[in-house]
């Protein structure tokens, strides 16, 4: 049963490597194994105590923090389920992600987060906040103490049924979807992630990306507790360019997993400021979005390893493929590699599988894959179909069984691994008072791989221009779904039939600044 457990494995691997470094906070303190499950043990217990019960939801709203590492793992040893959120969200967005996530109790740091607090309060869900300020000190939880708590999590035993990990994807609709992911799903996809990459107990690791993401979740942190290895967190509680690489050295990186957008910085930071050395690393991995060819050859010739570009999704508990490591096969630039861990095959509109070579919808099936979305009939019904799950990318697997992505079928906009429904930012805009018709597209971007624009027309009357929309859309969205650019117009192309397509309006305006490359849309 452990091994089908995210819980029983870390708990396993915990007690292999007791005296081993687990976790460290960059030039602060370190965490054993045997500590940190010291220190989730109690935590959990003290949730327990708290009558924080199985299946229960619980938000995290942290930084990159070793808080929340620690709570995290409290939440599902406890047999709840952690839900953790975007610090960057606004009052509105936390009540509607603690609402659908039907949270009991909202967890931060002692700094805390005002719009997520503001939230919590309008909802009547309590907030509670965690503090460890050092490796032998206890976690100070803002909790009543309790005489019973001790062992209170002793006799609960975690189920690979009981659902761990919460959290909402964005939908071409504009109510996002919540996705449930068991301890099995967690388990499996952990398991996918040591076998391909080999992580093992010699390995070390620097996390950049944020844990309220599955790929900095799983892929940066869980496999390598899951393993043995050490993680270290930066300073910041986020990444950052001039940090990045002495902590590398500082903690004898052999790899790191980034998006694409943190690729291209560090390369711009290496052109720039080169180190005087870089660690010899044993593999660089890419996914979240996808990464030019061109930016794959400068990594690998800038830090001498094999840059390994994946692909993942929220419902797949991150890992469905990965081009392998250099002693299992070849990596291909423009190729997201073989499937792991997990049956994929390419479906046409009919349900049939088609042969190599020939585009189609990339399904797949596994104990890694959720069990379905929450609340939501109708995306299930469109997503399980066939016997398979559905992810909505055109792609096609080439003679040697590698995947190549294609084409996206639902229109997300995809900004440096952020996927931003166009829909939900267009509600914001129409929600102005001064503006009669919106049409957020997607737009090819150097840096981030696909930049927000959009096109209004304003009410009659109005004189609204570009910098009032901005205003409202920084007032009443997360930083990442802000417009970079607004076209005011007095009209927008639409088809015969008087719909308007997102790929025509992008078109139409990129069309109009001669510097801008126009997207290939349905390629």
């Amino acid at each position: 049963m452990e091994n089908l457990t995210v819980t029983g494995m870390l708990r396993r691997v915990a007690g292999d490597f007791s005296s081993r470094r687990a976790l460290s906070v960059s030039g602060k303190f370190d965490l054993t194994y045997a500590r940190l499950q010291e220190l989730v043990e109690s935590a959990a217990s003290r949730l327990v105590a708290a009558d924080v019960n199985v299946g229960d939801v619980v938000a995290l709203v942290f930084p990159n923090i070793v808080e929340f590492v620690i709570m995290f793992m409290a939440v599902i040893r406890a047999r709840a389920t952690a839900a953790p959120l975007n610090p960057a969200y606004t009052s509105d967005e936390f009540e509607f992600f603690l609402a659908d996530s039907e949270s009991k109790l909202l967890l931060t740091s002692e700094k805390g987060n005002d719009p997520a607090q503001a939230a919590a309060s309008k909802l009547k869900i309590p907030h509670v906040t965690a503090t460890l300020s050092e490796a032998d000190a206890e976690l100070t939880l803002s909790l009543t103490q309790s005489e019973s708590e001790k062992n209170s999590v002793f006799n609960l035993t975690n189920d690979p049924d009981d659902v761990s990990l919460f959290l909402h994807t964005s939908g071409t609709t504009s109510r996002p979807k919540g996705v449930p992911l068991t301890q099995l799903n967690l388990a499996s996809s952990v398991q996918n992630i040591k076998a391909v990459y080999k992580v093992s107990e010699s390995d070390s690791t620097v996390l950049v990306l944020p844990l309220f993401h599955v790929h900095g979740l799983l892929a940066g942190l869980l496999s390598s507790l899951g393993s043995g290895a050490a993680v270290a967190l930066p300073a910041a509680g986020r990444f950052s360019a001039s940090t990045f690489w002495p902590d590398m050295i500082q903690y004898n990186a052999t790899w790191y997993t980034a998006v694409p957008t943190i690729h291209q910085i560090i390369l711009d930071r290496h052109l720039d400021k080169p180190e005087p050395a870089y660690p010899k690393l044993r593999f660089i991995r890419s996914c979240s979005a996808s990464l030019a060819p061109a930016i794959l050859s400068r990594l690998e010739d800038s830090f001498g390893a094999p840059v390994l570009e994946a692909y993942a999704m929220t419902e797949a508990a991150h890992l469905m493929s990965s081009n392998p490591l250099p002693e299992n096969g070849p990596h291909k630039p423009g190729s997201v590699g073989k499937p792991v861990g997990q049956e994929m095959v390419i479906l046409d509109e009919n349900g049939v599988v088609q042969e190599a070579e020939r585009s189609g919808e990339v399904c797949i099936r596994g104990p890694n894959v959720t069990k379905g979305y929450k609340n939501n009939p109708e995306a299930n019904k469109a997503a399980f179909r066939f016997g398979w799950f559905h992810t909505g990318d055109l792609g096609y697997l080439d003679s040697d069984g590698y995947l190549h992505l294609v084409g996206r079928i639902k229109e997300l906009i995809n900004r440096g691994g952020e996927k931003i429904s166009p829909i939900e930012v267009d509600a914001v805009l129409l929600s102005h008072p001064d503006i009669a018709e919106a049409v957020v597209f997607g737009v090819p971007d150097d840096k981030y791989g696909e930049e927000i624009n959009c096109a209004i027309i304003p009410r009659e009357g109005s004189g609204i221009e570009e910098a009032e929309v901005l205003r409202f859309c920084n007032k009443n969205l997360a930083a990442f779904k802000v417009p970079k650019k607004v076209f005011v117009t007095d009209s927008l192309p639409k088809t015969a039939t008087g719909k308007i397509q997102r790929r025509y309006v992008a078109e139409h305006f990129l069309a109009q600044i001669s510097t801008a490359k126009v997207p290939k849309f349905g390629a």
